[in-house]
């Protein structure tokens, strides 16, 4: 099976060079054992590993949601990649990863923020900061599905700045700092700092390029 046929010329920094060297040998396992899987019930498996990560960060357990999230992020981009592998690419496969995507991300980080705000009651700021992260994941999102429908261009293709804030690398970031929280709880908050700069920063710099690159048919 040839690995360039799995991956995508709009992966994020993290699939390329991470996630992928994991979830490629899934795949391959699975096709060259034909197991009966298909592309939508490993998105249905990422999903609920999701939010099982959303569960465990609401009730506090930081450390073992940040490993499971990664690991819904690794399994997420199975489904892609057995689609490709077994020609079972469909519209209605991409927009079914698509929404579970969104519903878990969504549920991440509102349970981050109820965390947080047990954590740091009285502290706006806290507050502020999950919110920025929660608007800036759904803000990149959000461009990449009207840059598609409305422009029919994946803003990644699109300028110099590559895709820094792709849901692998936000979800990795989420990663990392879970596991830094047990040195320090402030990092769980550092973390999505990042995330809501890097998002918006993105977000920014890619519609300004989508602007300027466009040309009316």
């Amino acid at each position: 099976m040839n690995g360039d046929r799995l991956t995508k010329p709009t992966d994020g920094i993290v699939s390329r060079y991470l996630n992928r060297r994991i979830s490629t040998r899934i795949t391959k396992y699975l096709v060259e054992n034909d197991v009966n899987i298909t592309p939508t019930q490993v998105s249905i498996i990422s999903f609920i590993l999701g939010i099982l990560s959303a569960i465990l960060y609401f009730t506090g357990y930081i450390i073992y949601g940040g490993i499971l999230i990664q690991i819904s992020s690794i399994i997420d981009g199975v489904d892609g990649e057995l689609a490709r592998a077994r020609n079972l690419v469909s519209r209605l496969g991409g927009f079914t990863d698509t929404f579970l995507d969104r519903l878990v991300n969504i549920s991440v980080f509102l349970s981050i923020s109820y965390y947080l705000t047990i954590l740091y009651p009285t502290n706006g700021i806290v507050l502020l900061i999950t919110l920025v992260a929660l608007s800036g994941d759904l803000m990149v999102s959000y461009l990449h599905s009207i840059a598609q429908k409305d422009l029919s261009i994946h803003p990644a293709k699109v300028g110099s700045l590559p895709p820094i804030a792709s849901r692998d690398v936000r979800l990795f970031i989420l990663f990392l700092f879970s596991l830094l929280y047990s040195m320090e709880k402030d990092m769980i908050l550092y973390g999505l700092l990042l995330i809501g700069i890097i998002s918006y920063t993105y977000v920014g710099v890619k519609f300004i390029e989508l602007i300027r690159n466009y040309q009316e048919e």
